[in-house]
């Protein structure tokens, strides 16, 4: 089995526009994604899919893997299976998330890990979640699980509802989960999702995954204690910096 890491990598971002080309301790940020994937032993190869020239440059100037995609991808997804159409051989994709400069090589082999099962079409991580902050904050989408470690739904509010319990209760009394948006694709999958409409589940919380499961799908669910810090603001950026990451 031959494992494709493909980060989606695009320049127009609303929050952080350039955000790939951005200097963090004098490498850009897309160098620093790439470099850490490419530590990650159950990889096979690594490819930035881009949208934009500037980045398709910077990463053949660091000696990295790039390919130009369209500009009219919806998310990351889309850019994936645009690129696996171009690059045969391979059997699952993994998606990087771009934007996180420092992500630990640990969790794509994890994630590589769920696609020994043969049954695996998808898959994508979790971290057990310990404060009421990031419970009830909606930019963390919350997953809850079956017994076959398998996502039964995503969404942004905290998820078991506690009946009759106070919500300052709610982490003593249950385990949460939220989502670490990195997943895993076998290659006809991928290409099947990303022939799907939106369904009303996924425009109802704003949330693509929710598409797959809506259509049947199996999502497969690995559970880590690793999270790392993702730049979607320069607020982030700078909260990095603080932290002497660099």
């Amino acid at each position: 089995m031959k494992i494709l890491g493909i980060i989606p990598a695009r320049y127009a971002s609303t929050r952080y526009p350039g955000k790939p080309l951005i200097e963090i301790g004098g490498k850009t940020m897309i160098q620093r994604v790439y470099e850490k994937a490419k530590t990650a032993t159950q990889l096979d190869d690594v490819v930035v899919a881009t949208d934009d020239e500037r980045i398709l440059l910077c990463v053949h100037d660091f000696g990295g893997k790039a390919i130009l995609t369209s500009d009219q991808h919806q998310s990351g997804t889309d850019r994936c299976a645009e690129v696996i159409k171009k690059l045969p051989g391979f059997d699952v994709v993994v998606n990087i998330q771009g934007d996180e400069p420092f992500i630990d090589p640990v969790q794509i082999n994890l994630l590589c890990t769920c696609f020994s099962d043969p049954q695996t079409t998808l898959a994508t991580l979790v971290k057990e979640i310990t404060s009421a902050d990031e419970l009830f904050n909606p930019n963390s989408p919350k997953v809850v699980l079956n017994k076959a470690s398998q996502a039964i739904y995503f969404s942004r509010n905290p998820i078991p509802y506690l009946k009759g319990k106070e919500q300052s209760e709610w982490l003593r009394q249950q385990v949460y989960y939220k989502h670490i948006g990195i997943y895993g694709y076998r290659k006809d999958t991928l290409l099947a999702i990303t022939g799907l409409e939106v369904s009303s589940l996924e425009r109802a919380e704003g949330l693509e995954q929710l598409r797959w499961i809506e259509n049947g799908y199996s999502i497969k669910v690995a559970v880590t204690d690793v999270e790392t810090q993702a730049v979607d603001t320069p607020e982030d950026l700078q909260k990095i910096l603080r932290s002497g990451l660099v």
